[in-house]
């Protein structure tokens, strides 16, 4: 039925119902079991229950953060939050492309501003989830004055989630990408450098797959000289030919895991975390990441597709992976891998 409405709306009535019956709603799927067996420990020292999380973009304005934290996700990150509200780009701009599982989007940061999202969250139960935060600049904000926007969400946030996002990667607010170069980048880190002293919390920048090899270098440089937590690779896609937007899903699993395997080679013996989001859809997928030398992934647009279904499956299969590798949790099956 939701696949017969537009897009955005059956979005945007999906998230009103949820976080109006987030207790009924989570029963249906009965996914509140995890044990120690599924837990994964990162480098940054946060622990996920679950290796599999919620990548941002679906919850933009923490609305169901009770409903979503009751299913198997490990980790649920919000946003992109700016520090004003802001209505996004026109519509039509969310576009489903089911014949090849994917998204089209052109949103735009569309969401209600810092002090009403951060209202949601405080209202909120994680339960006993890793809650992430993810950052973007508003549209009307300058490339110059960008790094302000980051610091100003830095602070109101940072005593809140467990874990916040720089995200410069979208290729949907105009000249936001800019931002991903080396000086600009590093830019953001330096005035971002007072209030992290002030708050220490896990900061991870989110990264595009269109990036060429010495982009990520450089990502990797000002992530190890300014001790952020790690890297989220990747976001959405460019693809002229399916559009105005950025692309998510099935067509770009392959450049997104060709970033990451790149990423992860570049971060291998450092204590960078890399989590892993674009075109994870199944297990296989996640093992893949795993022997890439990778620990955790998110999901977004393999949800829209799928629902709860895929973290079941996902779930079962770690059962049948933990006795093939002769180990009883992921974190074994981790050191393990760092032991051989």
């Amino acid at each position: 039925m939701a696949f017969k409405l537009d897009p955005e709306m059956a979005h945007n009535l999906g998230m009103d119902l949820l976080a109006k019956i987030p207790g009924p709603a989570s029963t249906i799927w009965n996914q509140n079991d995890l044990n120690e067996k599924y837990a994964v420990n990162l480098n940054c020292g946060l622990k996920w229950p679950f290796p599999v999380g919620l990548a941002a973009g679906l919850d933009k304005e923490a609305k169901t953060i009770d409903f979503f934290s009751k299913l198997y996700f490990g980790a649920i990150e919000v946003g992109t939050v700016t520090p004003k509200p802001q209505e996004g780009n026109p519509k039509p701009r969310l576009f489903r492309l089911k014949k090849d599982e994917s998204l089209l989007n052109r949103m735009g940061f569309n969401n209600a501003g810092m002090m009403t999202i951060k209202q949601n969250i405080t209202s909120s139960s994680t339960n006993g989830k890793i809650l992430g935060i993810n950052l973007g600049k508003n549209k009307t904000t300058s490339a110059e004055d960008a790094k302000q926007d980051y610091q100003t969400l830095y602070r109101e946030f940072s005593s809140i989630g467990d874990y916040l996002v720089v995200n410069v990667s979208s290729p949907n607010t105009p000249g936001l990408r800019d931002l991903q170069a080396k000086e600009s980048l590093e830019e953001i880190f330096v005035c971002l450098e007072n209030v992290r002293k002030e708050n220490p919390v896990p900061l991870f920048v989110k990264v595009s797959p269109d990036m060429a090899k010495q982009g990520y270098e450089d990502v990797v440089e000002l992530s190890l000289k300014y001790n952020l937590a790690g890297i989220i690779a990747t976001n959405t896609s460019i693809m002229p030919e399916r559009g105005l937007g950025g692309v998510s899903g099935e067509l770009i699993k392959k450049k997104s895991k060709e970033s990451r395997k790149y990423l992860l080679d570049l971060t291998k013996g450092t204590n960078l975390d890399i989590i892993g989001v674009g075109g994870i859809s199944s297990f296989q997928d996640v093992k893949e990441f795993w022997e890439a030398g990778g620990k955790v992934v998110q999901v977004y647009t393999s949800f829209i597709y799928q629902g709860p279904a895929l973290l079941k499956e996902i779930k079962c299969e770690i059962d049948n992976f933990l006795k093939d590798q002769d180990v009883s949790t992921l974190n074994e099956y981790f050191m393990k891998r760092i032991d051989s």
